[in-house]
């Protein structure tokens, strides 16, 4: 087992506003193992579902809610975990499936998890309905020998 490297809790109210914060600072904390402009670029997409699935989805209200982000990183990959108290999901197996979401209204397309799951190396769903759900994705960084940097490094 890899040695972690570093480690970062952050806490956000789930607002839209704070998608952008919330992708932007993941990407600068993988940025201090120099993963590729191309695999920054990925976790912050996934970031960005992640934090976003729990903005619409999450809470039936817009008081005070709040998502946990929670990053691991090692030399070779990076784990994000992203947290919400909210809602729940009854079905897993349905809602990561593409096309599907709870807000037609919205005009959502229901491609959260798809998109995550076509940027990240692995993702994870648990949730407990009624008492909210946790995303944790990997990626893991091009293998290079220490010290050789290509010339696309974030």
């Amino acid at each position: 087992m890899k040695k972690k490297f570093n480690h970062m809790k952050l806490e956000i109210s789930a607002q839209s506003i704070n998608e952008s914060f919330a992708r932007s600072t993941v990407a600068a904390f993988a940025a201090q193992v120099n993963p590729t402009l191309d695999e920054i670029n990925d976790i912050k997409t996934a970031v960005s579902e992640a934090v976003t699935n729990c903005v619409v989805h999450a809470y039936k209200d817009k008081g005070d809610n709040m998502i946990k982000i929670e990053c691991e990183l090692y030399a070779d990959h990076i784990q994000i975990s992203i947290t919400d108290r909210g809602k729940g999901i009854k079905d897993i197996q349905t809602a990561i499936q593409p096309f599907v979401t709870d807000k037609l209204e919205d005009e959502r397309s229901g491609m959260g998890f798809t998109v995550m799951q076509s940027f990240m190396d692995s993702v994870n769903v648990q949730s407990k309905y009624g008492e909210g759900t946790t995303v944790t994705m990997q990626k893991i960084f091009e293998s290079r020998p220490v010290g050789q940097a290509k010339a696309k490094r974030a």
